[in-house]
């Protein structure tokens, strides 16, 4: 399915404002409200949109500290990164995964308390994910800039 620029006003309102009723988006789309909504149903089902969740405060629920961790692999076999992406799926405080180009295999994004906390997160899991040979974790001190919002 090819996005014309109507469906990509609605995608970039939602992205901004994922609780906008359908009349508004409507509105803003210039569109009629069983038009919009039928587009906003077609973009869900094509899958160009995949969900609509609460982005949380992640400072107000007590989680500030952001932890980048590289991980390299003793291999590449398809067994070992199996068993690894799926130990990572189970470990909670683990937002991101990503398998990467590069010096190392995979870029995790961890949220934690602080540094204790993450001690114990490190401890308790990422030390245990199956075939680690080695792990680098970065601290972020500071935010800059950080979306969600996909251009389109």
């Amino acid at each position: 399915m090819e996005l014309d620029a109507t469906d990509r006003r609605i995608l970039a309102a939602l992205q901004k404002e994922g609780r906008i009723t359908n009349a508004e988006l409507a509105e803003r789309v210039n569109l009629s409200p069983s038009a919009c909504h039928r587009r906003v149903q077609r973009l869900e089902t094509e899958g160009y949109i995949a969900g609509f969740v609460a982005l949380l405060n992640a400072r107000k629920l007590g989680r500030p500290t952001t932890v980048f961790v590289e991980i390299t692999l003793s291999g590449q076999a398809d067994e070992l990164l199996d068993a690894f992406e799926k130990a990572v799926r189970l470990v909670p405080d683990i937002l991101e995964c990503h398998l990467m180009a590069g010096t190392a295999d995979y870029l995790l994004k961890v949220v934690a308390e602080n540094t204790e906390d993450f001690a114990r997160i490190h401890r308790q899991h990422l030390a245990r994910l199956p075939g680690v040979a080695q792990m680098h974790s970065s601290f972020a001190l500071r935010t800059v800039r950080q979306t969600t919002a996909i251009p389109v």
